[in-house]
């Protein structure tokens, strides 16, 4: 695959660091903390902790500086264009925003609400954030301007979209759709939208009422045929009635009552149009629960969707997130144990189909990458929080870049030396992983790759280190090196070090914005180092 040319765009932090080029300024801090919730310069996978106040620092430095328009402007760049691994510290940083002295961050913050909080869960984690930050203080938050905001919100949603939305995500945090309506005493700017509005506060039957004996537009008789539809399936206990709704108005699971999902064929019925990385999660227990049998057309139909390259790009699903899928199906078990399942063959088949199909959706970056594998020890370690063993997911990372980034460079390194390695484009995954798995071990310098670059003449963009050892021996430090290789070369090179098994253990604490340490393994990470590499971290 060709690359794409350079990425980076006027968002870079190369010029926001005073006089050196890799001093960690504030905004590369608040960069971090937008994409994964921590300024500092390690990534743990699949860590869904609560943000908090101790984490954002360079926010708070930059808000006091009168950069609040500026720290907006970030806030929207990282949840609009993916590059948040998590969607938390966007939702904080923007309620901290809109109660900030300065007036014009404030309007900044707020204006930039819809754009932020696309759906209701977005809404209601930034409502309980801005809740929680005003703890101890005598004011509410429910001013004029937020009223505002909370109703723009509401007024400016296509009248379906949001009619699905409301029906699907009733309440979350302690927040329901009634308490915003309510506290935000939003005015419905359309009559589709106060239909919306009434069934939220009053109920069903008040709207049934209301009605009853009006002349409606075209939206509203939408609106209300499809909210009717809801409530019919609300109260059904006819299974093909539901089944029979389902596949005509497109309901999702979060619609149906517990007791609907008690059905196989309910189950079936929903299956046939369920967005792809939910059908993946579920594969499991809908094995168990004999929904998916071998041979049947409901496991055929999933084997149909699930390598389907019509649904894979819509669904934009990543490589490495169905990989994690397929190795947490062939395991047979959910992580404590229960439910238990048998794994089928052609699911098996299906998702190994759908892994090589699905580095269609994998956009290149246009670098020039050095993936370097650890084998001094056994890459026979599971993958922290993970089915994957840490061989296939060294092989699956390398095979990432590899098939995608045209200027890659596999290496192995064991033994006080670069190793052989011959994993390329065109292997499978087993391929790969027998590859890595053959080379002998021995002990672990992680500057080896970059000492190999430097030598070779090889201008490096970014080292990626692949190691299974928490315990790490260097002849020089990997960020000695580094800089070695950076000032021999002319190169703008960084570093990321993984710890495949690590929980939290980061190489060095730097101050080098060109050195990044992650611990475990997930796709979040794959995010981080490809904000890294295009500068945006």
């Amino acid at each position: 695959m060709e690359p794409s040319g350079s990425t980076t765009s006027n968002h870079t932090l190369n010029s926001t660091g005073g006089g050196c080029p890799w001093e960690v300024s504030d905004k590369a801090r608040l960069c971090r903390f937008l994409c994964y919730g921590s300024e500092g310069d390690v990534y743990t996978a699949r860590e869904e902790g609560r943000v908090s106040m101790e984490n954002a620092g360079a926010l708070l430095s930059m808000l006091q500086e009168g950069r609040g328009a500026e720290v907006v402007e970030e806030i929207k760049r990282f949840s609009q264009d993916g590059r948040a691994v998590r969607p938390g510290p966007s939702f904080f940083a923007l309620a901290l925003c809109s109660q900030h002295s300065e007036l014009k961050t404030r309007q900044a913050a707020l204006k930039a609400l819809k754009e932020v909080c696309r759906d209701p869960t977005h809404m209601f984690s930034f409502i309980q954030y801005k809740k929680e930050l005003k703890d101890g203080m005598k004011c509410g938050i429910w001013g004029r301007a937020l009223r505002k905001a909370v109703s723009d919100w509401y007024n400016e949603q296509d009248a379906m979209s949001l009619a699905a939305a409301v029906t699907k995500c009733k309440q979350r945090e302690g927040w329901s759709h009634q308490d915003l309506l309510r506290l935000s005493h939003t005015k419905p700017a359309k009559d589709a939208i106060a239909l919306i509005s009434k069934y939220i506060t009053k109920g069903w039957k008040e709207v049934q009422v209301a009605y009853a004996d009006k002349e409606n537009s075209e939206e509203v008789v939408n609106v209300l045929s499809y909210l009717e539809v809801v409530e019919k399936v609300k109260h059904s206990c006819d299974e093909t009635e539901v089944i029979s709704l389902i596949e005509e108005h497109k309901l999702e699971r979060e619609q149906l009552l517990t007791d609907h999902l008690k059905s196989k064929q309910v189950w079936t019925a929903l299956l046939k149009e369920m967005p792809l990385h939910s059908v993946l999660k579920i594969l499991g227990k809908m094995t168990s629960n004999k929904v998916l049998e071998p041979g049947s057309s409901e496991t055929q139909l999933v084997c149909d969707r699930i390598q389907s390259e019509t649904v894979l790009k819509k669904a934009k699903l990543h490589p490495f997130s169905i990989l994690l899928a397929s190795e947490h199906y062939k395991r047979g078990q959910g992580y404590q144990g229960k439910p238990k399942w048998e794994p089928d063959g052609s699911i098996l088949k299906a998702m190994d189909s759908a892994f090589y199909k699905s580095f269609m959706n994998v956009e290149p970056v246009g670098k020039c990458f050095v993936v370097a594998v650890d084998v001094s020890t056994s890459l026979s370690s599971v993958v922290p929080g993970t089915s994957i063993s840490t061989a296939v997911a060294a092989a699956a990372i390398t095979m990432i870049f590899a098939r995608t980034e045209a200027d890659t460079h596999v290496l192995a390194y064991s033994e006080g030396a670069v190793v052989p390695c011959s994993v390329s484009a065109d292997m499978t995954l087993a391929e790969a992983t027998v590859e890595l798995v053959k080379i002998p071990s021995g002990s672990t310098d992680c500057s080896l790759p970059i000492t190999w670059a430097t030598e070779s003449g090889k201008s490096v963009d970014v080292f990626i280190i692949l190691t299974n050892n928490p315990l790490w021996t260097f002849t020089a430090s990997p960020l000695e090196s580094l800089k070695k290789h950076r000032q021999t070369l002319g190169a703008s090179s960084k570093l990321v070090m993984c710890g495949l098994t690590s929980i939290g253990h980061a190489i060095a604490d730097t101050e080098d914005r060109g050195l990044l340490s992650i611990c475990g393994f997930d796709l979040g990470a794959l995010s981080v180092i490809r904000n890294l590499a295009q500068d945006l971290i």
